[in-house]
């Protein structure tokens, strides 16, 4: 997430300096949110025997996280600051929302709500910073906010038996394993869609190539079978957003 943001915030025309700012921020947000959800789960991931959290397994202790995820918090708030008010105000929403879906929302039926501010904050965050701020595009932050909630349905897929099992009843949970399986591709090629309709100008051969070559992973990645446990999904939603970033970049001097 990290260094798609900072490559968006070079192509909009942050410069050295500003597109630093950003890495920083989005960092130090996302390090936060992370370890804040490492720290609340931690019981949740013993009891569900999850060999991938070393709070879980016992190699570093609970409390280690938590600190590391408030440090982390009090650290992006500075940061964020270097883009400016406005720039800092709208990152930290986005940051606050992953840590309102950590302590709240990933229990109620508006858990993709997070993700959508979040994700959907980034061009703004981006726009905001620059020499003369405005705010994004429609498409740049309806973009973002598809490519969110995706990535939520599509997180989720892996862990929904032990999800719960555990009392985690989130949209993604409530609907199922098949249904979210197949609402996870459209729901980001969606976002695929939008970055290559909305920008003026017509959508040239690179926009069609990659979101054919979106359409195939996100079909490849959700809607074949791999298992309850498979990381496939998630790391197809990671290509798929990849390649929706990717046509944000070629877009970026359009997105303001």
């Amino acid at each position: 997430m990290t260094v798609f943001v900072t490559a968006l915030a070079v192509a909009a025309g942050r410069g050295a300096a500003g597109s630093a700012a950003v890495a920083a921020a989005v960092l130090t947000g996302q390090l936060s949110v992370g370890w804040c959800n490492d720290a609340i789960d931690a019981q949740r991931d013993t009891v569900c025997a999850r060999r991938d959290k070393p709070v879980a397994t016992g190699e570093l202790p609970g409390r280690t996280v938590a600190v590391a995820a408030g440090t982390a918090l009090v650290l992006c708030v500075p940061l964020s600051l270097l883009s400016g008010p406005a720039a800092g105000a709208v990152h930290l929403v986005g940051t606050a929302s992953g840590w309102i879906y950590n302590l709240r929302l990933k229990h109620t039926v508006l858990s993709p709500l997070p993700y959508a501010v979040g994700f959907g904050s980034l061009p703004a965050f981006v726009t905001l910073g620059l020499a003369s701020p405005s705010w994004p595009a429609w498409w740049a932050v309806t973009a973002g906010a598809l490519l969110g909630v995706g990535a939520h349905l599509v997180n989720v897929l892996p862990d929904i038996e032990d999800d719960l099992t555990t009392g985690v009843r989130g949209l993604p949970q409530r609907l199922g394993r098949p249904a979210c399986r197949w609402l996870a591709p459209f729901v980001l090629l969606a976002a695929v869609g939008v970055v290559v309709a909305g920008p003026p100008g017509a959508a040239d051969d690179s926009d069609r190539v990659l979101a054919a070559a979106a359409g195939t992973v996100a079909i490849a990645g959700t809607a074949v079978p791999s298992g309850a446990g498979s990381r496939w999904p998630f790391r197809a939603a990671i290509v798929v957003a990849g390649i929706a970033v990717a046509q944000l970049v070629l877009r970026g001097s359009d997105m303001a």
